[in-house]
Order: C-alpha cells, then structure tokens, then sequence
C-alpha cells in the first residue's frame, strides 16, 4: 500500500510536534523504584506532586516493517537526591532494531548499556544526532537546568522491552551529579548480570 508522504513541525519550546498520531506522559510515581534513594524519591512526590516527568507526541503509520515511527520526547530538568530525572529506559521487543535521537534543546545524556552489561554514554545537546546501535538498552537522562527536547526515529516493528532493566534490577551504572556543573557513573550495587544464555537468546537476527 502506497502511503501519502506527511511532515511534522517540531515546536522546540513546548516539546511538541504537529501531525502526531499519538501522545503519552509519564509522571513522577511512575518512575517508583528506578532511583536509589527511595526516601528521596518519596520526599520528592509528596514535596512537588505527581508531576509530569517527560513526555512524547509521534508518528505511527502501523506496526509492520519497512516503516518507520517518529516523534518528538520533552524531559523537564531534576533531581532525586544525586540522580537527574531519567526515562525508564528499554531495550527493542526486536533487538536488532536502530534508532537515532536528534537533540533540539537542552543537554542530556544517552545511556546505553549492551546485554553483557558494558556501559557507553552519549551526551546529547542542540543539532546532536545520537545513534543507538542494534541490540543496546538505553535511556534517557537531562542533566541541564532546561527541558530536553529530541527527536527520535526508529523502525517501526521494533517494539519495546522495558522488563530488561527491572529484571536486572536496574542498569549497571546510576549517572550522579559530580556536585558541580557535571555527571559522573557509580556502580549500581543491587545490579544482577544476565545470564549467558539470556544474552545469546537476545543477540540474534530478527524477523
């Protein structure tokens, strides 16, 4: 079937794009159990309400190959305790599946950690296309004082796995605040490795 070209124009203030199909925020309580300090998360909830954490409008011609979706994420700038506010994060339902961010605004971070559990950072600011691999788990994280704005594109059969990083009880490394203008990695201690064979059920090619 033969589909009618579209454009969207991105609004890098509101974080926003004309010509979605589709919009989803998560707030604060959905962000319950990825930070270390559960006490500061809480003191957080209760001191600035269920906020809206970061939200993202895109474009999904469907669900079967050859396609691609598209869209626009906007994260708000904050803390809990040392850690920045963050997506939960995901590796793709079909691993092998890319995907490009394309930073509008703000400066933020890609973290990216491969099933064997290496871990790789890209920080992400204004006209920086950031490119995820095939087969990496990543999230996104705003360490600015300003939203986040990027635009993302990836194929639109991927799907998302979000379980990968709870089941590991999350990512190997928790990005901090160095107590300056900065970031720094420190070891998630509560991190469990996959197994082997759960990493070679992942690494292979997708139909």
């Amino acid at each position: 079937m033969m589909r009618e070209p579209v454009s969207s124009v991105v609004d890098t203030i509101g974080g926003g794009m004309s010509g979605k199909t589709g919009r989803y925020e998560k707030r604060l309580s959905d962000l319950n159990g990825l930070y270390a300090d559960e006490a500061a998360f809480e003191a957080a909830l209760e001191k600035l309400g269920d906020v809206v954490v970061y939200d993202v409008e895109d474009f999904r011609p469907g669900t079967h190959s050859g396609d691609l979706i598209y869209g626009v994420t906007r994260m708000s700038p904050g803390r809990i305790a040392a850690e920045f506010f963050l997506t939960r994060g995901h590796i793709h339902a079909k691993a092998d599946r890319p995907e490009i961010y394309y930073g509008q605004k703000g400066l933020g971070l890609m973290q990216l950690e491969s099933p064997a559990g290496e871990t790789r950072i890209v920080e992400i600011g204004p006209q920086t296309i950031c490119y995820v691999p095939p087969f990496w788990i990543h999230r996104s994280i705003n360490i600015g004082n300003e939203d986040l704005v990027m635009v993302f594109a990836y194929p639109s059969d991927s799907g998302q796995d979000y379980g990968i990083i709870e089941s590991s009880r999350g990512m190997r490394h928790r990005v901090v605040s160095n107590g300056a203008e900065g970031w720094k990695l420190i070891e998630n201690p509560a991190y469990q490795p996959r197994s082997e064979d759960t990493v070679r059920a992942l690494m292979k090619s997708y139909t």
